[in-house]
């Protein structure tokens, strides 16, 4: 009996310390991402994980997923078990909410600047000496200049660079409709609409097409910054839409994977000024003003307006441009 009884709690003390080993087992976070960010959270994740295992004394890792954006959180809403979106634009997170309820309808509020850690715009990279003389929007709509911009329908970036386009006619005091023939003229020189930012990043640097490139200020910093300075440059445009992309918790995943903790202290480090630091290396503008002021000189001033200071919001943006049968879909039928 005595030897039947030391058995059991020799059972029981090697399951408790089973328990213990998997509740201390090695945290894995995935952070479902767009297209253009590869560089910045490979450096992020690097930074958030040594400061994690400082602080608490536990390890984690972080494990990448990019692709254009709107497809990026489709996939999550399809079953893709991201524990955070970082996405460059309000409406991929607002699908999360609507299908499946993977975040609340109140996702914002729950961190700092509407959960936007950084913000960053639309600019131009030309090639070297400018042969084109593009100045401003209303250069690419010129005969003669091929423009290379993601495709707005699957891509965050093609969708800012459209909607920055038509705001520039209309504070010019565009109507609607000369703001739509604004675009068609635009869209015709488009010679290809690559699904995600980083490609038409590829078809214009690499595959040699288009005059310029429409992008996010961070990927024309890489471009002109980098190994391709000599053969690039950034335009500045006189205006353009300011881009504040959002973060969140995926409130589904981490629930059921047990990784909330780790999860919100990943956005929070986002906050932190060593994350900030880090944005700001990938010519992203960083929210913390002394980390904004450090660099100034990279960041040129620059006029800026919001989606919903043209536009209403980023819903009605959306349905009026992006839904079946919108704006942009009469555009390129029209190039067609």
């Amino acid at each position: 009996m005595a030897v039947h009884k030391k058995l059991l709690i020799n059972a029981a003390i090697g399951i408790a310390g089973m328990a213990a080993g998997i509740a201390h087992a090695d945290t894995t976070l995935l952070n479902v991402s767009y297209d253009v960010t590869r560089e910045l959270y490979k450096d992020i994740d690097s930074a958030f994980v040594a400061d994690y295992g400082k602080k608490t004394g536990e390890t984690v890792s972080v494990r990448q997923s990019h692709g254009a954006s709107s497809a990026q959180a489709l996939s999550v809403t399809q079953g893709l078990q991201a524990d955070v979106v970082t996405m460059n634009q309000p409406n991929d997170i607002d699908l999360l909410a609507e299908r499946g309820q993977l975040v609340p309808a109140n996702w914002r509020s729950r961190l700092p600047d509407s959960s936007a850690p950084y913000t960053t715009t639309m600019v131009f990279l030309v090639h070297k000496g400018n042969p084109k003389h593009i100045k401003d929007w209303s250069d690419l709509a010129r005969p003669g200049v091929q423009v290379v911009i993601a495709n707005p329908k699957t891509s965050g970036n093609g969708r800012y660079a459209y909607l920055a386009a038509w705001g520039f006619r209309k504070r010019q005091g565009a109507t609607d409709a000369q703001a739509q023939d604004f675009e068609k003229a635009l869209f015709k020189n488009v010679p290809v609409l690559d699904a995600g930012g980083r490609g038409a990043t590829t078809t214009f640097t690499q595959r040699g097409i288009g005059d310029v490139l429409v992008t996010f200020e961070n990927e024309v910093g890489l471009m002109s910054a980098g190994p391709g300075a000599k053969h690039f440059e950034a335009v500045y445009p006189s205006v353009s839409l300011l881009a504040e992309p959002p973060v969140s918790i995926v409130d589904k995943v981490v629930d059921k994977r047990g990784t909330r903790k780790e999860a919100q202290a990943y956005l929070d480090f986002l906050y932190t000024p060593a994350a900030q630091e880090i944005i700001a290396q990938h010519h992203l503008r960083p929210r913390d003003a002394a980390v904004l002021a450090k660099h100034a000189s990279e960041f040129k001033p620059l006029k800026t307006f919001t989606v919903e200071q043209v536009f209403g919001s980023w819903q009605k943006a959306q349905q009026a441009h992006f839904a079946d049968g919108g704006t942009f879909d009469q555009v390129v039928a029209d190039k067609n």
